[in-house]
């Protein structure tokens, strides 16, 4: 019996197959599917069903990728506005664009992280890429006190990392509020830098 290949919607052909993967998912996700399989994603996307697994190995991965296109829209966005002068407004102003990202879509972005603290899911580059964000607000430290400028820009991408991944699992968790995340994000941002401060 020939094999039937999956069709693919008009607007879809030409697309890369990664990106259907991924918005496939995504779209499952908003439709509180969180349990999809591997099977509904490569429908949803209208590619066999060894396509997920060829282009990312596993859902972990695929969730992976769905994490860093949340960052990758942070610092887009924060790249897009006229940046304020001194790296403590950009860093809020990065907290404050991290949240709305976050808020656009809780049950895609709820989801998705609590995929990412899921024991035995391959590591990928989570912190790498939330340290980039941070590292991109903090630009070259202007506004910081220039004694401990260096030491600033060296550690607060990590610190700012941890802890709005410690704020945002809470908020995951439905411990925290939405108003509740953005005020403690952005309470927690203005703590680590208040000691790099003149």
């Amino acid at each position: 019996m020939p094999r039937i290949k999956p069709s693919i919607p008009p607007g879809k052909r030409g697309e890369p197959v990664r990106q259907r993967v991924i918005d496939a998912a995504e779209r499952l996700l908003r439709d509180g599917k969180a349990d999809f399989s591997m099977r509904d994603l490569a429908s949803g996307a209208s590619v066999s069903f060894a396509t997920p697994f060829n282009q990312f190995g596993s859902k972990a991965a695929i969730m992976h990728a769905l994490s860093a296109r949340r960052i990758d829209a942070m610092m887009q966005r924060l790249a897009d506005v006229s940046e304020p002068a001194n790296a403590p407004e950009r860093v809020l102003l990065a907290v404050d664009i991290a949240v709305r990202v976050m808020l656009e879509e809780p049950i895609v972005n709820r989801a998705v992280l609590g995929w990412l603290g899921t024991a035995g899911a391959p590591p990928g580059q989570v912190l790498t890429h939330s340290k980039a964000l941070w590292a991109l607000a903090l630009g070259e430290g202007e506004g910081l006190a220039k004694a401990r400028r260096a030491q600033a820009l060296a550690c607060l991408p990590d610190q700012l990392a941890f802890a709005f991944r410690g704020v945002l699992s809470f908020w995951t968790a439905g411990e925290l509020s939405d108003e509740a995340f953005a005020l403690s994000a952005s309470a927690m941002a203005k703590a680590l830098l208040l000691r790099f401060l003149e």
